[in-house]
């Protein structure tokens, strides 16, 4: 006889609904907003702003616990006024944590960024090694070009030989025409 059964589980051969990676999400995207919230919270208390509400605050609870009339005080100066020190302590208690969860998400955030950082000077490097040994090549390979006093003689070389030929074409027709005609 069955004590428990859940509304929807179907037994051991049915497979489990997808509730289980939705709610693995969701709290991933929990801590996402706290860890968010919890800097926001951080980068708050440490502006100067902060600073100057929480002295006013502090010096309005013991102008007040000190001045008005002792019917309307909450806190005694004769105790060391226990509840403003208790409330600055919790204060205190929340605030070390929020800290050092906002600056293990900064690390975090840098650790990525430092590794990003890497590879793309990696990829940097290999580039530049790359078009180094591309402007090398072509550095060999202009060398093995020509120069323009090389291709100017070679130019005047083979005008003359063209020269010699055609004056020995001419020769050869003009002897030819000579006998033709005899």
């Amino acid at each position: 006889m069955i004590w428990f059964r859940r509304k929807d589980a179907a037994g051991l051969d049915a497979p489990r609904a997808a509730g289980g990676r939705v709610a693995r999400d969701r709290d991933v995207s929990n801590n996402e907003v706290f860890g968010r919230w919890t800097e926001g919270i951080a980068r708050g208390m440490g502006t100067p702003w902060f600073l100057l509400l929480l002295s006013a605050f502090c010096l309005a609870w013991l102008v007040w616990n000190t001045v008005a009339p002792e019917a309307w005080r909450f806190d005694s100066a004769a105790l060391g006024f226990t509840a403003l020190t208790l409330i600055l302590s919790l204060q205190a208690s929340y605030a070390a944590p929020m800290i050092l969860l906002a600056q293990n998400r900064q690390d975090d955030r840098d650790r990525v960024q430092i590794e990003q950082d890497r590879q793309r000077a990696e990829r940097n490097l290999a580039d530049t090694e790359f078009l180094a040994r591309e402007v090398v090549a072509l550095r060999l390979a202009i060398k093995d070009l020509p120069d323009r006093d090389f291709v100017r003689t070679e130019l005047r070389a083979l005008l003359a030989e063209l020269a010699a030929e055609e004056e020995s074409d001419d020769d050869a027709t003009g002897d030819a025409g000579r006998a033709d005609a005899r």
